[in-house]
């Protein structure tokens, strides 16, 4: 069973379980979503079209995150005037998982899927001696390689025969 839908202006062939990228949408990820302008529904052996939409039909997916889409660049340019612009655009979109096609107004019956909840970072370890212990030294190599950036090499005098040859040109 497949279904076509509207939103966004673009019309869109999905199924159950489809993941779809459409224009950005209102609401969290993990939300709940249901498209009305389903312009056609096919099911066993029957499709039934809309008149422009179907009555009583609709589509219930979940927001699954918000992305952009890739980096479009706008150069435009004059020759010869020295005239130029550059604009860049990423299109905001919407990531969704479609739950299932109803028909004849029935309500979903899929709740929208928890959130995964995040794990806590592991605490840092115990050992504080051992950190002290390692930044002590690194603090002795950068002093030692700042006396040795301070320290300019000396310019060796030049040699009677290299000085004659400069004052005769």
């Amino acid at each position: 069973m497949f279904a076509v839908i509207k939103t966004g202006g673009k019309q869109y062939r999905v199924a159950a379980d489809d993941v779809i990228t459409v224009a950005t949408l209102a609401g969290e990820p993990g939300d709940a979503v249901t498209f009305d302008e389903v312009l056609m529904v096919t099911g066993d052996r029957s499709a039934r079209i809309g008149a422009p939409t179907v009555a009583g039909a609709t589509v219930a997916a979940t927001v699954v995150e918000h992305t952009r889409g890739p980096k479009v660049i706008a150069f435009k340019k004059r020759r010869r005037k020295n005239s130029r612009r550059k604009r860049g655009h990423r299109q905001e979109f919407t990531l969704i998982r479609i739950t299932e096609i109803l028909t004849d107004g029935a309500k979903p019956t899929k709740t929208a899927r928890p959130k995964p909840e995040r794990k806590p970072p592991p605490p840092p370890e115990a050992d504080t001696e051992s950190d002290e212990d390692e930044a002590k030294p690194s603090k002795a190599k950068s002093k030692a390689s700042k006396a040795k950036a301070a320290k300019k090499p000396t310019k060796k005098a030049e040699s009677p025969k290299k000085a004659k040859s400069k004052s005769k040109k």
